[in-house]
């Protein structure tokens, strides 16, 4: 953090930068610096910390700056922030801004996606393999085979756009926008303007199923494999047998009460762009 010290003092522009550890610790940092008349909230770090500022920021109307200090950087490359610290940090200091969608289910908000069945699974138990002393990437390929040994299905009714989809499936995703779903862009939305969620379905009954589809997803692209239905809508219920269910929201797991109640923000949250 001192090297962006640095750089906003050879900018000539104020800044306060509060390290923190934990969710909470940052919503709170967040509020104060909002309470003392902050122009910007800057989110350093990955996906998480982006999502966990946004809320705030939302609710401020203040813009949100990203500085892409983390893993993966899913939102950042798709909104066009560049990867380069100092190029980053030239966006959030030229001050552009853009509107963005969002999602929303049951009143927490996500940036990325939010998912259910095996992959919130998959992230409860590779945290408890990390804190066994495994690395990030093992203790996750161990807890991606513990849960395919339990029969990760789930029965789930979906209500959207005047349709009823009724399927037995080990994950549904729901994405701020559509990703791409083939190519050398897979896993990249072109656009956070659309005003819709994407919601992608797994259509298997069997492990052997899920193997063969997860397969073919990635060899022909989602749009080849019949058994992955994609819906678009502005809004969506999912049903399931359980009156509370697990779901990762850009990668925290959180319980929620069902039905779930999905719906996109429209152009919701300002962000500091190119």
């Amino acid at each position: 953090m001192g090297d962006i010290a640095q750089r906003l003092a050879k900018a000539s522009r104020d800044g306060t930068i509060t390290t923190v550890h934990g969710g909470r610790a940052m919503v709170r940092a967040a509020q104060r610096a909002i309470e003392a008349g902050c122009e910007a909230l800057v989110a350093a770090g990955g996906d998480g910390t982006v999502s966990g500022l946004a809320p705030v920021s939302l609710g401020s109307d203040i813009p949100l700056g990203i500085l892409p200090l983390g893993t993966l950087n899913h939102f950042a490359k798709d909104v066009g922030i560049p990867l380069n610290l100092d190029a980053a940090l030239e966006v959030i200091l030229a001050g552009r801004t853009r509107t963005v969608d969002v999602g929303e289910v049951n009143g927490r908000i996500f940036l990325n996606n939010s998912s259910l069945g095996v992959y919130p699974r998959i992230v409860q138990l590779r945290e408890q393999y990390r804190g066994k002393g495994l690395g990030k990437w093992l203790a996750a390929l161990w807890a991606a085979l513990a849960v395919l040994r339990r029969r990760p299905f789930m029965s789930v009714r979906i209500r959207a756009s005047e349709q009823d989809i009724l399927r037995r499936s080990p994950v549904v995703l729901v994405g701020n926008n559509a990703y791409e779903t083939s190519g050398l862009a897979v896993g990249t939305r072109s656009s956070l303007n659309g005003g819709v969620l994407a919601l992608y379905v797994m259509n298997a009954q069997a492990r052997m199923d899920l193997l063969r589809l997860t397969w073919q997803v990635w060899r022909k692209g989602a749009a080849q494999v019949p058994e992955l239905d994609c819906l678009l809508t502005d809004a969506a219920t999912i049903e399931t047998a359980r009156p509370a269910i697990h779901a990762a929201l850009d990668g925290e797991v959180v319980e929620l009460r069902t039905p779930l109640q999905y719906r996109c923000r429209s152009g919701a949250l300002r962000v500091l762009v190119p």
